[in-house]
C-alpha cells in the first residue's frame, strides 16, 4: 500500500532525532522519504492523519528462544545449568516430551504477543534441528512478523571430556547442517563450551563457503553465567570469547554477561555485534550485562528477550529495565536514545535486515504511539517517554512493510 503519513511526530534517521511536526511517504512497502513539516509533493497517494502520534521504528527483538513457549516459568527456583542446558536442562526435557501441536500453537501466540507489542523482526535460535525449523515455520505462517531462523544440529561435545580430543563433526552431522541451512538464515550455536576448536572452526568454515552464494548468520552465546566461564578458562586456558574468536568469529554474540573487559574489547576490535538480554539474565541470576561499557569501548549492541521459558518477549519491559538498572551499576548510565537504537537500528545492522530505522529505503516497519495515552502524556522528553513510560498500552497500530498489522491477524491463532 503506497502511503502518505502527515502531521505526524517522528524518530528519524538512525540517530532516531525526533521531529515535532512530519511526514513519511511509504511506497512498495518501503519508505521513501522522510521530511520536516508539511507534505507539499503532489501525489493522488492516500493519506494518514497523524496529529498526536509518535511514529518510532518496529522493534528488532534480536535473541529470542520462542520453542518453549510451552514450559513458561517451569523450575523457576531451580539452577541455571538444570533450567536451559541444551542437553540435560529442563528445557530440553520439555521440547521432547511435548506434542508438536501443542509447541506450534504456544510458539504462534507468543509471536502475536510480540507483535502486538511493537516487535517487527525477531532473530530465533531454533534447537531442534530440521524437525526445529519447520515448526517455527509453521508458526509463523500468514503472520506479517519478519523472522530470522538460526538453527542448529542436536550434536554437542563437553570439553571437560572432549577438548583435548578436539573431535571434529561427524560426516551425519555435517550433512544435517548443510540441510538445515538449505531452509533457515544461518547457525545459532549453544555456547564454546558444548564445542571443541575443530568444531567451531568447521561451523565457521561452512558458513563462509555457503555464504559465497547467499548471506549467512552465525551467532552464538557466550559468557553468560559465571560457571560457563570459570569452566572455559579451567579446562581450555581461555575464555569463552577468547575460543570464539580464535575459531568462529560470528557475526554476533549472545550476552557477554561475565565478560572481561579484555574480551569485550576483542569483540570490539573484530567489529562483532552483541545482542544483550539483562531481564533474562537477572531471572537466572547471573549478573547485569556491562552495557555501558560495551559502548563505550564501541561495540555495536542491540537487544533479545530470550527464552519465553523464563522471560515475556516484551521489549518496552527490556528498555525500561536497561535505564534503571545501568544507572545503578557504575559503569555509567546509558541515554535514552542509545537504549532505543539498541532495539531499533543496532538490531537491523547485526541482523542485516532493512529494518529499525525511519530513513529512505528501508521497510516501513514502524510502531504508532498514542501521545496522549494516560501513562505517556504529556511528553517532556519523548525518547525518555518511550523508553521509560511506554508499554503495549500505549500503540495505536503497528506497520510491518507498509501494512497496518490487523485484529484479524492478532486473533490468528
Amino acid at each position: 500500500m503506497d502511503l502518505i503519513l502527515k502531521n505526524i511526530s517522528l524518530f528519524a534517521g538512525e540517530n532516531l532525532e525526533y521531529i515535532e511536526n512530519g511526514y513519511i511517504v511509504i511506497k512498495n512497502g518501503r519508505i521513501e522519504k522522510v521530511g520536516t513539516g508539511k507534505y507539499t509533493g503532489k501525489s493522488n497517494m492516500n493519506t494518514f492523519e497523524g496529529r498526536g502520534i509518535l511514529v518510532i521504528p518496529g522493534f528488532i527483538n534480536a535473541h529470542t528462544h520462542i520453542g518453549d513457549s510451552i514450559g513458561k516459568d517451569i523450575g523457576v527456583d531451580s539452577t541455571f545449568e538444570s533450567r536451559i542446558h541444551p542437553v540435560h536442562g529442563i528445557k530440553n526435557k520439555i521440547l521432547k516430551r511435548s506434542e508438536k501441536k501443542h509447541l506450534v500453537n504456544f510458539m504462534r501466540s507468543s509471536i502475536i504477543s510480540m507483535m502486538k507489542k511493537g516487535i517487527v523482526a525477531f532473530a530465533d535460535f531454533r534447537e531442534g534441528g530440521l524437525y526445529g525449523i519447520k515448526q517455527i515455520t509453521e508458526a509463523t505462517a500468514g503472520l506479517s512478523i519478519k523472522s530470522i531462523i538460526l538453527g542448529r544440529p542436536e550434536h554437542y561435545y563437553d570439553i571437560s571430556r572432549d577438548f583435548n580430543k578436539n573431535p571434529k563433526i561427524p560426516q551425519d552431522v555435517m550433512e544435517s547442517i548443510h540441510s538445515i541451512l538449505d531452509i533457515s538464515d544461518g547457525l545459532g550455536i549453544s555456547g564454546a563450551n558444548e564445542n571443541t576448536d575443530n568444531s567451531l572452526n568447521e561451523y565457521r568454515n561452512i558458513i563462509q563457503k555457503r555464504s559465497l552464494k547467499k548471506k549467512y548468520l552465525l551467532g552464538i552465546h557466550a559468557s553468560e553465567s559465571p560457571e560457563t566461564e570459570k569452566k572455559s578458562i579451567t579446562v581450555t586456558g581461555k575464555s569463552e570469547v577468547q575460543r570464539i574468536i580464535s575459531n568462529l568469529l560470528p557475526n554476533f554474540v549472545v550476552h557477554l554477561t561475565n565478560a572481561l573487559d579484555i574480551d569485550i574489547r576483542l569483540v570490539a576490535q573484530k567489529k562483532i555485534g552483541i545482542v544483550v538480554c539483562p531481564r533474562a539474565n537477572a531471572t537466572l541470576g547471573v549478573g547485569i550485562p556491562k552495557i555501558a561499557k560495551m559502548l563505550k569501548f564501541g561495540c555495536r549492541v542491540a537487544i533479545g528477550t530470550d527464552n519465553i521459558m523464563i522471560n515475556s518477549p516484551d521489549m518496552f519491559r527490556e528498555l525500561d529495565y536497561i535505564w534503571k538498572v545501568t544507572r545503578t551499576i557504575g559503569d555509567g548510565a546509558i541515554s535514552a536514545k542509545e537504549i532505543l537504537k539498541m532495539a531499533t537500528v543496532n538490531g537491523g545492522k547485526i541482523l542485516g535486515i532493512k529494518s529499525g530505522s525511519l530513513l529512505a529505503g528501508m521497510s516501513a516497519d514502524m510502531i504508532f504511539i498514542d501521545k496522549t495515552n494516560l501513562d505517556i502524556s504529556p511528553m517532556h522528553d519523548p525518547h525518555v517517554s518511550i523508553v521509560h513510560r511506554a508499554s503495549a498500552n500505549s500503540i495505536l497500530n503497528v506497520m510491518i512493510s507498509g501494512k497496518f498489522v490487523d485484529e484479524d491477524e492478532f486473533n490468528c491463532m
